[in-house]
């Protein structure tokens, strides 16, 4: 059992959100009002979530995606006083990390899905060094198709690929979530295959002009498994139970 002040600290040493400019928060999101024992990891604060949790008899949540985003009306109505009301109504205290959790060396969602899909990273590029390069430890994937059924077999759903050059990649970059900005600075960082969770329209040109292909993933596919390496980790430095909660989202 621990309290919501010492939960904090143990992901704030791990993540330091404070090296980071972000979006919205991170860290402590929602006080609730009770001691902890039991910690549900998620990537988005939606309802589903919460509920899951509320079931699961949770005492804090933390996730990747939290309660606020740029630009955000900061009205309590609609899905906001929904995710409020049922929190403080449970006193269940939520913790959120977006981009510091992007980041982390070994537990965040660029290493875990690197990790996950064995690419060995040598290199760093984009905003804050979000993105991450490298190499699978062996041979090279045969193609860029070959590239993409792997990363489908390994999230357990379908990848789009848009086609660059022909022929073997050894040199594949990736970034999680919805990061096809950082394509054009993948390409320039010396990638054969770019791996994320989103595309937009003009990336499908870049592909086929820069001769780099374009694997989208799923922005929550990619970013399961951050969070559940965090909260995994601290639950056990803290004597907690922990559970990872995985509400599907088709996006």
């Amino acid at each position: 059992m621990t309290d919501h002040l010492a939960l904090l600290h143990a992901f704030d040493v791990l993540l330091e959100p404070a090296r980071f400019k972000d979006y919205g928060p991170n860290g402590l999101q929602v006080q609730g009002r009770r001691p902890i024992r039991k910690l549900v990891s998620g990537v988005t604060a939606s309802v589903a979530l919460i509920e899951a949790a509320v079931a699961a008899q949770a005492d804090a949540i933390v996730v990747h995606h939290g309660l606020f985003w740029r630009g955000q009306d900061g009205r309590i109505t609609g899905w906001m006083r929904q995710r409020l009301a049922l929190l403080l109504a449970h006193n269940i205290h939520l913790y959120a990390y977006h981009l510091p959790l992007d980041a982390h060396a070994t537990l965040g969602n660029n290493a875990q899905l690197g990790q996950r899909l064995g690419l060995v990273a040598d290199g760093r590029f984009g905003e804050q060094a979000i993105g991450w390069i490298g190499s699978p430890p062996g041979a090279a994937f045969a193609s860029a198709q070959a590239l993409a059924d792997h990363v489908q077999a390994a999230l357990g759903r379908p990848a789009l690929l848009v086609q660059g050059a022909s022929g073997p990649v050894q040199r594949v970059a990736w970034c999680t979530g919805g990061a096809q900005g950082y394509f054009e600075e993948a390409i320039a960082a010396g990638a054969q295959a770019f791996i994320t969770g989103e595309i937009s329209e003009p990336q499908a040109h870049y592909a086929r002009e820069c001769g780099v292909s374009f694997i989208a993933c799923g922005h929550h596919a990619s970013e399961r498994y951050g969070v559940q390496a965090l909260a995994a980790q601290v639950a056990a430095d803290l004597g907690l139970a922990h559970q990872f909660i995985d509400v599907d989202n088709p996006a």
